[in-house]
């Protein structure tokens, strides 16, 4: 007997007349003949045609929505339209029963709420199998991208005394019994006790610990998940998901631009190459959706014409200042159509004003640079005019911000002054400060929120549906 082919292979097969083995989960069955299988290598199905005369009815019965079968059959050219080849089978069995009256993913439209409560079973759909398709297709091409260029791969701790954001949204990590957490004669909690000896949490961010490295590897990225404790019931917030972080010596702004541009060209064009009918799905997919909503809400481009856009056009660059002032001015502003009104310099931008520079203004994705320093991190570098830092934001049209990043502040005295400003503890970063108090040099770097990669590259609307098990406010099943 043959080995087991996957869908994928068999349906792009030249080869005819040849016994084939496959395996896969039953779609759909109908007229006591036709089973519609699919194995999660591709979104289409093999056609798998039963002698239902000659087979065994109790065997018919076991062929149900959601079994798993192995079949042995003859790959032969296909009648029927839509695909090139079928399996003639001449023998089937049932690996897994799967009971019609209680397996929830029966063959007709379900709601994708419906489905994240599901998220056990939802891989199983052609949607959530594309979306996942096309996230392996970018998780493989980070990697590839960054070792070509001769970076690192540097695992960063999950583990982490240091909040790097500074914005104390975490999750503690504590061996301590909740019901009796020792405490001082002050009545603070006695970290001394507990299994690390201090205060500890869940990393919002590998960047501090990313710096480390480039300061001796030169180009280094991580990839790993992260954690905000955020109470965001939204689309755009998860509280796990996955950043891609690089980290640069001897790059200023301008080179952490370039190359955050080209990754994300890169990452674009490998999932059109290699996901093409799984992209082409969502894009109908996403088309469909779009036919619900009013005219003014619909966007001007197709998925994979947006896809096509970001990597045909130049990205535009321009500073904070530049933007703010277009922004001002914009029609949307003066007839107060902005949820937040742009009133002047020092405005933190929305969502918003950043797809209004990007699918209005500018109609191209846009870098933002040189932002007031008061709305940015501790560690971005000062520049001369005392009001600014060498920060960097990447918009992309239908979401805004994709790419957060900046040239860090190598001098110690610049560093130190800001961390004063901030409140930031300079005894708990000593480590860090090291890397500018013995060799330092200008280095840059940036992140990039993975989840939000995929779902701009598979035209997701809710981010809790490109990552398997999403993770927010009052939800961890699975």
């Amino acid at each position: 007997m043959s080995q087991r082919i996957k869908i994928k292979a068999l349906l792009e097969s030249e080869q005819t007349g040849i016994e084939v083995v496959v395996k896969g989960w039953i779609r759909t069955f109908r007229n006591n003949q036709f089973i519609a299988l699919n194995d999660g290598s591709t979104n289409n199905n093999i056609q798998v045609v039963v002698d239902f005369e000659n087979t065994d009815p109790n065997l018919l019965k076991r062929l149900t929505t959601g079994a798993a079968i192995s079949v042995v059959g003859e790959l032969v050219p296909s009648l029927g339209k839509g695909q090139k080849v079928e399996v003639k089978a001449k023998s089937i069995e049932v690996l897994g029963d799967s009971d019609p009256e209680k397996y929830p993913l029966q063959p007709k439209k379900h709601s994708l709420e419906f489905l994240r409560e599901i998220a056990h079973l939802r891989f199983r759909t052609n949607t959530f199998g594309a979306v996942f398709r096309v996230r392996n297709t970018l998780a493989y091409a980070i990697h590839r991208f960054f070792n070509d260029r001769g970076f690192v791969y540097l695992h960063t701790p999950i583990i982490t005394a240091s909040d790097a954001e500074g914005a104390g949204e975490t999750f503690h990590v504590t061996n301590f019994d909740l019901l009796s957490i020792p405490k001082t004669d002050s009545g603070e909690v006695n970290y001394k006790d507990d299994f690390f000896g201090r205060a500890t949490n869940l990393t919002v961010s590998g960047q501090l610990e990313g710096e480390l490295g480039a300061m001796a590897l030169s180009d280094i990225y991580t990839f790993g998940p992260t954690f905000r404790a955020e109470n965001s019931n939204t689309t755009r917030h998860l509280a796990e998901f996955w950043m891609i972080e690089p980290e640069m010596a001897f790059y200023d702004l301008e080179d952490n631009m370039n190359l955050a541009e080209e990754m994300l060209k890169y990452l674009i064009g490998e999932a059109l190459k290699h996901n093409a009918d799984d992209i082409e799905f969502l894009s109908q997919r996403l088309a469909d959706e779009e036919k619900q909503k009013p005219q003014h809400e619909r966007s001007e481009m197709s998925l994979t014409e947006k896809l096509q856009f970001c990597l045909d056009n130049d990205f535009q660059r321009l500073t904070y200042t530049e933007a703010i002032d277009i922004l001002k001015e914009s029609t949307p502003n003066k007839k107060k159509k902005f949820q937040y009104p742009v009133e002047g310099w020092g405005t933190d931008l929305q969502s918003e004003h950043e797809r209004y520079l990007v699918e209005k203004h500018f109609k191209k994705p846009v870098i933002l640079t040189d932002y007031p320093k008061q709305i940015k991190a501790f560690y971005m570098r000062q520049n001369d005019d005392g009001k600014t830092v060498r920060a960097m934001d990447i918009l992309f049209p239908g979401i805004g911000e994709i790419i957060g990043g900046s040239q860090r502040e190598e001098r110690l005295e610049k560093l130190e002054q800001r961390m004063d400003e901030m409140g930031v503890p300079k005894e708990e970063l000593w480590w860090y400060l090291d890397t500018r108090r013995f060799g330092t040099c200008q280095h840059a770097g940036f992140g990039l929120g993975f989840e939000r990669m995929v779902q701009f590259v598979t035209g997701m609307g809710n981010i809790r549906d490109v990552i398997p098990f999403p993770r927010f406010p009052k939800n961890a099943e699975f």
